[in-house]
């Protein structure tokens, strides 16, 4: 059975615990990086992965993309978005209608 994670910093993921989410928090950039790729190998279809960690993970991040598993899915950490998440989604939606319906 495939399973959901969050990963960021402990701020921003510790709420989705809650929920019942699998939840990661990491001190450096270096930490999420590894823990991401723990991750993938692992039965985990969908990781959450804030914004912040995002925006400097740009290259592992983009390694997921096409594949089937995990769906990488960006989210606001506790700074607030900065807009990348929400620009992929634009990207996916262009590349799956053709056009920006957004």
């Amino acid at each position: 059975m495939y399973k959901i994670a969050v990963l960021g910093d402990k701020d921003s993921v510790l709420g989705f615990k809650a929920l019942g989410l699998d939840v990661f928090p990491s001190d450096t950039v270096e930490e999420a990086r590894k823990t991401l790729h723990r991750l993938a190998k692992e039965e985990y279809a969908v990781i959450y992965l804030t914004e912040q960690y995002a925006a400097k993970l740009e290259h592992e991040v983009a390694r997921y993309k096409d594949e089937l598993t995990p769906a990488v899915i960006l989210i606001p950490g506790k700074e607030g978005s900065l807009g990348i998440g929400m620009a992929n989604v634009k990207r996916a939606v262009e590349r799956a209608v053709g056009a920006d319906i957004l």
